[in-house]
């Protein structure tokens, strides 16, 4: 009867619990999970995007809320590298040198520069130096929490907030695996963010500080084809979380797992499986044109232009229709103008629509009168 008891106890704490819409935080990893194409993961969220396309190739509680551990870091190297001089120095300050958990153990009076810092961010996983470049970025932490955020919602990231930029436990501080993936795909295009991603050691010399010997710590680099990086990160409450990005044979995969026991193999089955599931087809090239009918022009016809290559994600074993949606234009036609486009479709579904765009104007024909 006690067992009875404490057993609905429990159930309606946990009712009462999820009755608010604050993010779910997992107490620990649970379950396997054999999801779409027979991946099996351990997390308790999971992604796999294409970064180019920003197709979603797999997904496992992809859309909820939860802690994110030190991937946070990767919001902080983006807002670092698109708002700060890399040559830029700082000053480690006290306020960098109190923080708890992984570690450069900066020294107040250090002097580093911004690139060296952010290496000891994405390679160590420095806390303090995630502390650092935030003041050396936005002037104080706050502010620069602001500029995370900010960030976050240019990208349309709607279910991620930032309280710090280290990833330690903060109750307005959450991700889904989705999003931590779009924010990834983001981060390979911003530049100097794959470089130190992919750098496996790193030694920071300089007459403004002691030695540092960096080491990445994606244990995929180096044993995984393809392997870019990115960031790994833990906290009780968050568990193992872990962001990769692959690139094979022009594709370009991230795999994000959160609150995982067993993240390294896990990773290696998510993408394994997208590389192996899909492919990257080229379905219109820059520059190509189709011929299409004017009206009352002083030409019969105007060409209609692709104006950038346009490439989809789509399984190995589909083929690509090319539909010409079409219609006779009346002059008169301006230069640039959108005169139709190309619909694409991939296992009877439509999954991408390229504008053309007029090549030269097209006046209208003079009508003339006789009497």
């Amino acid at each position: 009867m006690l067992l009875v008891l404490l057993c609905v106890a429990c159930i309606l704490s946990a009712v009462s619990h999820r009755a608010d819409n604050s993010p779910t935080y997992a107490e620990e990893a649970v379950y396997v999970y054999c999801g779409e194409g027979g991946v099996e993961v351990n997390a308790l969220a999971a992604a796999v995007l294409e970064a180019e396309s920003g197709r979603l190739l797999f997904a496992h509680n992809a859309d909820t809320p939860l802690p994110m551990a030190s991937t946070t870091k990767i919001m902080t190297a983006v807002c670092v590298l698109e708002n700060a001089e890399l040559k830029t120095e700082f000053t480690v300050c006290k306020e960098a040198t109190e923080i708890e958990g992984s570690s450069l153990y900066l020294r107040v009076g250090e002097l580093f520069t911004v690139e060296e810092l952010l290496y000891g961010l994405m390679l160590e996983s420095g806390n303090d130096a995630a502390v650092a470049l935030a003041i050396a970025t936005a002037g104080d932490v706050e502010s620069f929490v602001k500029l995370m955020n900010a960030k976050a919602t240019e990208i349309g990231l709607k279910n991620t907030r930032f309280a710090n930029p280290n990833g330690l436990p903060a109750e307005e501080h959450y991700t889904t695996a989705e999003e931590l993936a779009r924010l990834t795909a983001y981060a390979l295009n911003v530049e100097g963010f794959e470089e130190i991603c992919a750098t496996r050691t790193k030694v920071l010399e300089s007459d403004g500080h002691i030695t540092r010997y960096l080491n990445n710590h994606n244990k995929l680099l180096g044993s995984y084809g393809g392997m870019i990086g990115v960031k790994t990160g833990y906290t009780a409450a968050a568990g193992r979380c872990l962001v990769t990005a692959a690139r094979r044979n022009g594709m370009t995969l991230v795999a994000v797992t959160l609150n995982d026991r067993n993240d390294w193999t896990d990773h290696r089955r998510m993408l394994d499986y997208g590389f192996g599931a899909y492919k990257m087809e080229t379905v219109c090239k820059e520059g190509e044109s189709v011929g299409i009918a004017v009206k009352e022009g002083k030409a019969a016809s105007v060409l209609g232009l692709v104006k950038e290559t346009v490439r989809v994600c789509v399984p190995t074993d589909s083929d690509i229709e090319k539909i010409y949606d079409i219609k006779t234009l009346t002059a008169p036609v301006k230069a640039g103008q959108a005169v139709g486009k190309i619909k694409i479709y991939s296992e009877n579904a439509l999954i991408k629509e390229v504008p053309l765009y007029a090549q030269k104007a097209v006046g209208k024909k003079r009508k003339w009168l006789f009497f």
